[in-house]
């Protein structure tokens, strides 16, 4: 049985934190079936990786580069390592912590 999965990681650049940009990035990949996890750099952009049906994959950048949460303004997204791949490698998606080592240092 082929498998029509793929992966692919995304950055986003713009005003995308504090805009509860990854919750919204979570509930739509839900949503669409996908699975990932998304999480804040300290460049204050936003990066993560989405898997999924290839078709849904692609719903899923389209809205990462386009929509976003409500209050975001997305300037540009990069999306790199796309791969299909056999089976989804990760469950759910998820935030990751992002940040932390930026405010412990201080």
């Amino acid at each position: 049985m082929s498998s029509d999965l793929c992966s692919v990681d995304f950055e986003i650049h713009g005003h995308v934190q504090g805009v509860c940009f990854r919750m919204y990035t979570e509930k739509e990949g839900l949503s669409l079936g996908c699975v990932g996890w998304v999480k804040n750099t300290n460049k204050g952009t936003v990066v993560g990786q989405v898997q999924g049906p290839r078709d849904k994959v692609t719903e899923m950048k389209t809205w990462l580069s386009t929509k976003g949460s409500p209050s975001s303004r997305i300037t540009h997204a990069d999306f790199t390592n796309e791969r299909d791949i056999p089976q989804l490698e990760l469950s759910g998606f998820k935030t990751r912590a992002g940040k932390l080592q930026h405010f412990m240092q201080r």
